[in-house]
């Protein structure tokens, strides 16, 4: 009996998995998962790539080199199919890699193998109308990179197709975990608040896919064809933009806002923001571009300009658009709430800011302002480092209410108007900024590898990331996972003392209580479990459905105790 129902339920997983794959069919992916751009009438050299040493490679002056910081230094020139093949030949070992990594989380979110499928189909589903929404030239480029990608994921879509989902990772990551991945910070300064009256941009990009997925970080400069040549920073595999500058001056950051979860996927906000560093040479401009794509998350773009000495902020979703420029101050905070009038009586930005920690590091941002006069790219890097809560109160290391959540992909820190540019390196925005300076990279003499930065003008180290308390802390992250995963499993338990050990790490944070709670919950150590519930809602919890989910565990606790 148990064998004839086993039988009957695949079979009616499979029907399942039948009838969904033909009710995309029906919808209309055939076209899409076919479709490559027309890539002919450009001209093309495959590259020959010579390898210098080995962290050095050069073909035809595009160069890739990994500096002192461990940062990588992509320099690629050419028409858009040309810079694809360039960057993809220069950086095929590190894109492949950060390729695997990005597909093992995935797996590692979905196990099963059935599901896995299912979640294949729904992506071909999803994306359908992507490439219809994506600029030629850029469908050309990633055409480009995608000859070098691995053969090993071809299951999941063509090497093109796949290297344009990829670009949607932000938005989808963003649309389907509603910021689980993403809590971003920048800030722009000018005239009275920076020592030279110069405008002063920074930001922290909390783009969390894991450690792994951070360790090979690339500073890239691109000199189009056509357009303004800019610089990035990302990872290898990407041509979009989520933090950059170009020689006239434009900056763009990217930070996620409230978003309803659209049904189709339309343009990759990191294309709509290269579009304006490579062709936007003013605030106008750049809102121009922005009014004509159509994009499926809710983001707001911070655009700086040397030309206009000015920072606003472009807040874009799929169904609206709004520009939040300031009067009479010379300062715009973004963090992951929108503040332009097309936004006002948004619920959903409404409540987002209520029960969000958006609202706290906005408040941080105006508290450190009052403070620090007369911003620095030192003061700026200060600022994006700060660990603490409101009222310099500790908060634990990791709170997503601190600017410095300690998860970083990159932070940067931009002064348009002087073309410089300062990149953190590892960890997270600890490590040591690197300088570049846009006038010498794109100047008429050429640039040779190993001569990128301008170390001169380096912003030091944060002595936290060689101090007990940061080694505390990366240990903690480990313990945790041992602790949730004990409290999943009926059958593990944990030493004597490996709780208060695991507690002792970082004993600000709320969540190392709410996870030990969770431990002996599930242990039926109901006394113990009441004590970390109660422990946690006296620090500081993160957002309200974190505070309420402590609550609801801490009723159930009581309920067991009577």
């Amino acid at each position: 009996m148990k064998k004839t129902k086993t039988i009957y339920l695949s079979y009616k997983r499979t029907l399942l998995y039948l009838t969904f794959c033909f009710f995309l069919t029906a919808c209309g992916i055939s076209k899409s998962i076919h479709h490559i751009p027309d890539v002919k009438h450009y001209s093309l050299e495959v590259p020959e790539v010579t390898r210098i040493n080995d962290s050095t490679f050069s073909y035809n002056q595009n160069y890739l080199t990994k500096n002192k910081q461990q940062l990588w230094e992509l320099y690629i020139k050419g028409n858009p199919l040309q810079l694809g093949y360039n960057n993809g030949a220069l950086t095929q070992s590190l894109m492949q890699k950060q390729e695997s990594i990005f597909f093992s989380k995935v797996e590692g979110f979905v196990p099963s193998k059935f599901k896995q499928r299912l979640l294949r189909g729904f992506l071909k589903w999803y994306n359908r109308k992507m490439y219809l929404n994506v600029r030629e030239d850029y469908q050309a480029e990633l055409y480009g990179l995608s000859q070098y990608s691995s053969d090993q994921y071809d299951f999941i879509a063509p090497k093109y197709l796949r290297n344009l989902y990829l670009h949607g990772a932000h938005d989808i990551g963003h649309a389907m975990q509603d910021l689980a991945m993403v809590g971003c910070t920048s800030l722009a300064v000018w005239n009275e608040n920076t020592e030279d009256g110069d405008l002063l941009i920074g930001r922290n990009f909390d783009f969390y896919v894991g450690d792994d997925f951070a360790k090979n970080k690339l500073v890239e400069f691109v000199q189009p064809e056509e357009g303004i040549p800019y610089m990035s920073v990302s990872w290898p595999g990407m041509i979009g933009v989520v933090s950059g500058m170009n020689k006239e001056g434009i900056t763009v950051t990217i930070n996620a806002g409230k978003s309803k979860i659209p049904l189709t996927a339309k343009t990759p906000i990191s294309l709509v923001t290269r579009e304006i560093l490579q062709y936007a040479k003013n605030i106008d401009e750049a809102i121009v571009i922005a009014k004509k794509r159509k994009v499926f998350v809710s983001e707001s773009i911070l655009v700086g300009s040397a030309n206009d000495k000015n920072a606003v902020i472009i807040e874009v979703s799929p169904k609206n658009l709004g520009v939040y420029s300031v009067q009479n101050t010379s300062r715009v905070l973004c963090t992951n709430h929108f503040q332009s009038e097309a936004y006002k009586d948004d619920k959903r930005n409404q409540k987002h800011i209520e029960e969000s920690h958006s609202e706290y590091r906005y408040e941080k941002l105006q508290e450190l302002l009052q403070e620090e006069k007369k911003i620095t790219p030192e003061k700026m890097a200060s600022i994006l480092r700060n660990r603490s809560g409101l009222k310099d109160e500790s908060i634990g290391y990791g709170n997503e209410k601190a600017l410095n959540q300690l998860l970083a992909h990159h932070a940067v820190i931009f002064s348009p108007q002087k073309k410089l540019v300062w990149v953190s390196s590892n960890p997270y925005q600890l490590g040591e900024f690197v300088c570049y300076d846009l006038n010498k990279i794109f100047s008429d003499k050429g640039l040779q590898p190993n001569h990128f930065s301008k170390s001169s003008l380096n912003i030091p180290r944060d002595p936290f990331a060689d101090s007990e308390e940061f080694k505390n802390y990366e240990l903690s992250k480990m313990y945790g996972k041992e602790v949730n995963e004990a409290a999943d499993d009926k059958n593990t338990l944990l030493t004597d003392g490996a709780i208060s050990s695991y507690q002792s790490m970082n004993p600000d944070f709320w969540l190392v209580y709410y996870q030990s709670g969770k431990y002996y919950f599930s242990k039926k150590e109901y006394s113990k479990a009441k004590t970390e519930f109660e422990k946690a809602l006296t620090k500081e919890i993160t957002t309200v459905p974190d505070r309420k989910n402590v609550e609801k565990y801490l009723k159930k606790t009581l309920k067991r105790l009577k």
